[in-house]
């Protein structure tokens, strides 16, 4: 036989072997820390989106979530309670906007757990659960798997404690979770994050679920509690991680989760991250103002104002879709954008301010203004188009009004395609353009 050609079987049996083995488009690199952060209806996803005839249908029902995500946020307190929620089945249904792939247990086993900025601890749906999905984390199958009781520390941390007074027995809990409540109890594993591996790692193992937003195959919590990720990795991510989100539309892209200091930008803008004792696991920022076009938009300051008494300020979050500003506040951005654009305007689901697409040329850019950082909204971040393509739509609105609306939520759709870094020691929040898709 010619030994070109045999030459040439050699080289195409060594290619076909890398290419099986090892590329993976769907998982993190595997020399380094990096997890791939994945748009909860992407190629590497394994949900499907509802029911819905385009991109910007399935953005406006996700959008629909948003009020119940936003009361959630303005509800988290430092104190625990016991909560006493009736647990039954209920439809599982994801409304988490981004996913990583993880693997708890030994040996592991893989979850596509959804990515919380705002909560703490993490929890899967365990066997036999209740009103969970097919997914489900077996303890048995794990020679890591180690149960809780409530002696440990960790068990006096977590939200809805639920444990006798004597201090012994299950650490079971129950937690509300945007508009829907779970019950479960807390254990230990191993957590595996691309190639790092967290041992003893404490999170809850749900037996059942009330309601639809439940996270179908968990969720990781990346507060700043006790019982968060960065709080049980020690000195492993030194209280630093970051993550770039891709857009929604990135159908075949994934963004990604550094986790440490290594490998973060060089050079970034920050600004003070600031923290409420009375609400420990949000990342609160100083909004100092907004601009529409090159006007700044007047709005009374105690409405900006970062005040822990009452919760109020403004928080980054990874789980509401679109930035939620307090209704005076979210009122004065819209009429200044408005009067730039000069209409005539509609509405579609959550957006009050749609106008004929023609007239996209004339939307003024949107201007967050931080205490030591300007942010500048590129159009992809700051407008949506409906499904013909003949509207284009601010894609803001106010928070829910109910009495706890105090809160401005920096919410996803506008940190696309940026870098935002988290310091939790050195107490700043970095903003950098980044490409993620």
């Amino acid at each position: 036989m010619n030994l070109k050609f045999i030459s040439a079987l050699i080289l195409l049996s060594l290619l076909s072997l890398t290419t099986t083995t090892s590329l993976d488009p769907c998982a993190s690199q595997s020399h380094d820390s990096n997890l791939n952060v994945i748009p909860i209806y992407g190629k590497c996803s394994p949900f499907n989106p509802p029911k819905a005839d385009s991109w910007a249908n399935t953005l406006i029902n996700m959008a629909s979530k948003d009020p119940a995500r936003v009361k959630y946020l303005s509800t988290l307190v430092g104190r625990k309670t016991i909560t006493s929620t009736p647990i039954a089945s209920g439809q599982t249904f994801n409304i988490g906007n981004y996913i990583v792939r993880v693997k708890i247990g030994t040996p592991g086993q893989l979850f596509f757990m959804v990515l919380d900025t705002s909560t703490d601890e993490a929890f899967v749906p365990c066997v036999g659960c209740m009103g969970c999905s097919t997914t489900t984390f077996s303890p048995n199958s794990s020679t890591s798997y180690g149960p809780l009781d409530c002696s440990v520390p960790q068990c006096g941390q977590v939200r809805g404690l639920s444990c006798p007074a004597g201090g012994s027995g299950t650490c079971f809990f129950n937690q509300s979770y945007a508009g829907s409540s779970f019950s479960a109890v807390l254990i230990q594993d191993s957590l595996r994050l691309a190639t790092d591996v967290i041992p003893n790692y404490s999170f809850g193992c749900i037996n059942a679920i009330s309601g639809g937003s439940i996270p179908a195959q968990g969720l990781l919590g990346l507060g700043r509690g006790p019982l968060s990720l960065l709080s049980q990795s020690g000195t492993h991510y030194s209280g630093v991680f970051s993550y770039c989100l891709p857009s929604f539309k990135s159908y075949y892209f994934s963004g990604s989760l550094k986790l440490g200091p290594v490998g973060q930008p060089k050079s970034i803008r920050t600004t003070p991250l600031l923290r409420n004792p009375h609400r420990p696991s949000l990342y609160y920022v100083n909004l100092t103002g907004i601009s529409v076009g090159h006007v700044l938009v007047p709005v009374p300051k105690h409405y900006l104002a970062f005040d822990p008494t009452t919760g109020s300020g403004t928080v980054i979050d990874s789980g509401t879709v679109i930035t939620r500003f307090v209704e005076p506040v979210y009122n004065a951005v819209r009429d200044e954008f408005r009067k730039q654009v000069s209409g005539p305007f509609s509405s579609l689901g959550a957006f009050d301010t749609c106008f004929v697409k023609t007239y996209e040329t004339l939307a003024p850019p949107v201007a967050l203004h931080f205490e030591g950082l300007d942010l500048k909204l590129p159009s992809e971040n700051s407008l949506i188009h409906s499904s013909s393509g003949s509207l284009a739509c601010l894609a803001m609105a106010a928070a829910p009004n109910n009495v706890n609306s105090v809160l401005n939520v920096i919410a996803n759709l506008q940190q696309q395609n940026l870098r935002i870094l988290f310091d939790t020691v050195n107490n700043k929040v970095g903003i950098a353009r980044e490409l993620c898709n």
